[in-house]
């Protein structure tokens, strides 16, 4: 899929891994990196991955991981080093957002969430980060949500695995931004991929774009755009910083 966009960011000799890019806002980022001249390493749970970077060229690699599982996650990122020899930009993007009131939110649902979304965030970054130290420069961007500063009805679990990787973001960057290596957060709002609009689908998805100031969700080229800066050269001075991209939703 050939996506249009305007962004001057080069990444010519760059390596960028990609987590949960098998769809949504991780396939675009790498679609985005790689039209920008990066070579990619697409991670997923999904086989699907496998297609989607061999649909983006020779230069480009799909790995299937288990972000949660930190045997999986040594593994791959082991293979991905061995391929491209080292990885510059790191994008945790991975993420599942099961639903429940809390009250009655099952245990076993609560440590999913918080093994893919946080741990599985910690894992990848962890594996990464000693390469980009090494070499002392590095860009780690992590996925959380503008449920990560708010409530969201349903979201337990959700909201408190984003808040986390909110924390997780600025201990990072204050360990790691001295030995050259950067960490950000990007905070989307519901965004347009299947999955968005098939959980804020009908009335609640009309709701919930009532409450946004631009009235409507944001698009995976905007989250990923996002992504690509933070990863620039022109983003070198911003760290631990969490940006949200909802639109406004957070100031009403």
């Amino acid at each position: 899929m050939t996506i249009n966009s305007n962004t001057a960011y080069r990444f010519a000799d760059t390596v960028v891994a990609i987590t949960g890019a098998a769809a949504g806002i991780g396939r675009t980022t790498a679609e985005l990196f790689a039209q920008a001249g990066a070579s990619v390493a697409l991670m997923d749970i999904s086989p699907a991955v496998l297609e989607v970077a061999s649909a983006l060229g020779p230069t480009h690699q799909g790995w299937i991981v288990d972000v949660s599982v930190a045997d999986s996650v040594a593994r791959v990122a082991k293979e991905v080093i061995a391929r491209f020899g080292r990885v510059d930009v790191l994008v945790n993007n991975a993420g599942i957002g099961p639903l429940a009131s809390a009250e009655d939110f099952p245990l076993a649902t609560w440590d999913k969430t918080i093994a893919v979304n946080l741990t599985g965030t910690f894992l990848v970054a962890r594996a990464f980060a000693p390469g980009m130290i090494a070499g002392r420069h590095g860009r780690i961007i992590n996925l959380a949500s503008q449920a990560a500063v708010i409530g969201i009805d349903g979201h337990l679990a959700y909201c408190a695995s984003k808040a986390g990787v909110i924390g997780l973001t600025n201990c990072m960057a204050l360990e790691w931004a001295p030995q050259g290596v950067t960490v950000n957060a990007v905070s989307p709002t519901v965004v347009e991929t299947e999955l968005g609009l098939t959980g804020w689908a009908g009335e609640t998805g009309d709701r919930a774009r009532a409450m946004i100031p631009t009235r409507r969700f944001a698009k995976p080229a905007e989250i990923a755009s996002a992504i690509l800066y933070l990863a620039s050269g022109e983003a070198a001075m911003i760290n631990g910083a969490n940006l949200l991209i909802d639109g406004g939703y957070t100031i009403t």
